[in-house]
């Protein structure tokens, strides 16, 4: 009996565990001063191309990781699964889609993956009208008609080992002559499980809005382990509201944050307000008959952050090391030689980068209570 007991203890223990990750697993981040922030995913696959799950499940997956938003972007000319679903009109993808997330949050952009050799490589054409118009023989006519439905056009994986063996972006004269008449707008620097240095000073060379995307075609959670507390890459879009008319000028502005394993890339304009919303000085008093302060910060977002301490100040209770949990938070006790109305500390975010090897600089105003 008493082996039961203990048995059926375990057993409630992990439905509970796992009742309590599937609440936990949204994504999460606070909106910024002037706008709001969007978790958004706009590159994936379903069966109407080369994805392996039907459309309702694209809409599960982004429900249960509080997605605002998905594109659904198809292969135009890759169709390997047409025998068996054959796919005359190559909308049907976004109208599933759209069908399945009603009543949702979720919403849904319709989008191609114009698929071709390098170069010009892969690219995304999001918020077209007619997916079927993007069917061409020569690649620049279906640039060119995603430039006519008023599309936002962003290079995929340009550094795909597949296309560039040595995992380099292959930045040919095609690509600049698209770059410079605005048919390329954004780049992919990270794509599923893989980051480019390259790609982001690619993006911070010519002004392409920086994005991060799944390109799922499996199942999101055996990808990215997300029962085990793993997460899918999203790119965040910081709008003033949301509709696409504002996500598609956010795009347009390069108004973007990747989220990825953990640590944050982006340009600083949008990155180091994030960190600024996400980190809060919550309190400040100095001990007794000490000239310590003991400071509590904590953080309102899904990035556990690394922080490297720049301050002139030391610590007495850590190294120079600072170690914040997602939705959580650490005590300080920072050694300020006088006792101060007000101090600043700096930090150095090893866990988030701005350029290739660059890491941003924040400061955080404490204000002990007296």
């Amino acid at each position: 009996m008493k082996y039961y007991s203990i048995k059926f203890f375990f057993i409630i223990l992990a439905i509970i565990t796992a009742h309590d990750h599937g609440k936990n697993r949204q994504i999460e981040f606070p909106n910024i001063p002037g706008f709001i922030t969007l978790v958004c995913d706009l590159h994936m696959h379903s069966v109407f191309s080369d994805g392996s799950v039907w459309p309702d499940i694209r809409i599960q997956e982004a429900k249960k990781d509080g997605l605002d938003v998905i594109a659904t972007t198809e292969h135009i000319e890759y169709q390997p699964w047409k025998a068996d679903i054959p796919n005359p009109d190559r909308n049907r993808s976004y109208e599933y889609h759209s069908n399945f997330a009603k009543g949702s949050n979720v919403m849904v952009i319709n989008g191609s993956e114009i698929t071709r050799d390098m170069p010009p490589g892969h690219a995304n054409a999001i918020f077209i009208n007619d997916a079927n118009k993007l069917i061409t023989k020569d690649p620049i006519d279906a640039y060119l008609e995603a430039r006519k439905q008023d599309a936002f056009i962003f290079w995929n994986h340009p550094y795909w080992a597949s296309q560039s063996p040595d995992a380099s972006v292959p930045l040919s004269e095609m690509h600049k002559k698209l770059i410079d008449e605005g048919l390329i707008e954004g780049i992919e620097i990270v794509n599923d499980t893989t980051f480019s240095n390259e790609a982001l000073q690619i993006a911070l060379d010519y002004n392409l809005t920086i994005l991060g995307t799944s390109d799922i075609h499996g199942i999101v959670d055996w990808q990215y382990r997300i029962p085990s507390g793993g997460h899918r890459p999203v790119t965040l879009v910081f709008c003033r509201e949301k509709t696409k008319t504002s996500l598609k000028r956010a795009l347009q502005k390069g108004q973007t944050v990747v989220w990825f394993k953990k640590k944050l890339i982006g340009k600083e304009d949008f990155l180091i307000p994030l960190v600024n919303s996400s980190l809060k000085v919550n309190s400040a008093k100095y001990f007794t008959n000490t000239t310590v302060a003991h400071v509590t910060i904590s953080n309102s977002s899904d990035a556990p952050f690394t922080l490297r301490n720049q301050s002139k100040y030391d610590f007495y209770n850590l190294t120079d090391l600072v170690m914040i949990p997602a939705h959580g938070e650490v005590n300080i006790d920072v050694r300020t030689i006088e006792k101060l109305r007000k101090f600043e500390l700096q930090f150095e975010i090893l866990s988030a980068l701005t350029a290739p090897n660059t890491h941003p600089v924040v400061n955080l105003i404490v204000r002990p209570k007296q």
